[in-house]
């Protein structure tokens, strides 16, 4: 094949825009996991130590290139891109309900929040950040939401281990002594 590995893969990349699934991305260029994960990881590197425009971005399965952070105020004076507008209160403790305890029907959800949130799920998924992945095998089958790629991108996260861990609640039960010392 023409052209060096690394180059192959910024090209595909810097055409793609949107994120590419690893797999697909060594199919492309018919290369073996190893040899695709180790330019990638070079790429990521030489991109990191010259503080070059653009990152290689990893998220779940797929990689992308991204604006580097320390660049983004530049770009925006030029582009002015129109602003996203950001998730409401509701869909955003919607989005932490589902991203923590997925699969997750809408069901829990209300039960976890307190409140419908029928809205809220059908704008997460209207935004790409939740999607149905499956149903849950009980009376009326309902629908189990769990979160996606889109997320992980938003987010800034490589995969769900990701995810900051939950601050444990302080329950009766564990300020309670052992059972062996309630029996006289």
């Amino acid at each position: 094949m023409e052209g060096n590995v690394k180059g192959r893969i910024e090209a595909i990349l810097f055409v793609a825009g949107d994120a590419v699934d690893i797999r697909d991305l060594g199919r492309a260029l018919k290369l073996e996991e190893k040899e695709l994960q180790k330019a990638l990881k070079e790429l990521s590197s030489e991109y990191d130590y010259d503080q070059r425009g653009f990152l290689l971005k990893r998220f779940g399965t797929k990689v992308q290139l991204a604006t580097r952070p320390l660049y983004a105020e530049d770009v925006v004076r030029l582009l002015q891109p129109v602003q996203k507008q950001s998730l409401s209160q509701a869909a955003m403790e919607t989005l932490a309900v589902v991203a923590y305890r997925q699969p997750v029907t809408r069901a829990e959800v209300e039960q976890i929040r307190g409140v419908k949130c029928d809205y809220s799920l059908q704008s997460l998924t209207g935004r790409g950040l939740i999607q149905e992945v499956g149903r849950k095998d009980t009376v009326g089958r309902p629908i189990l939401f769990g979160t996606t790629d889109e997320f992980l991108s938003r987010f800034g996260l490589e995969s769900l281990e990701d995810l900051p861990a939950l601050p444990r609640e302080e329950t009766e039960e564990e300020d309670a002594p052992p059972p062996e010392e309630l029996i006289p």
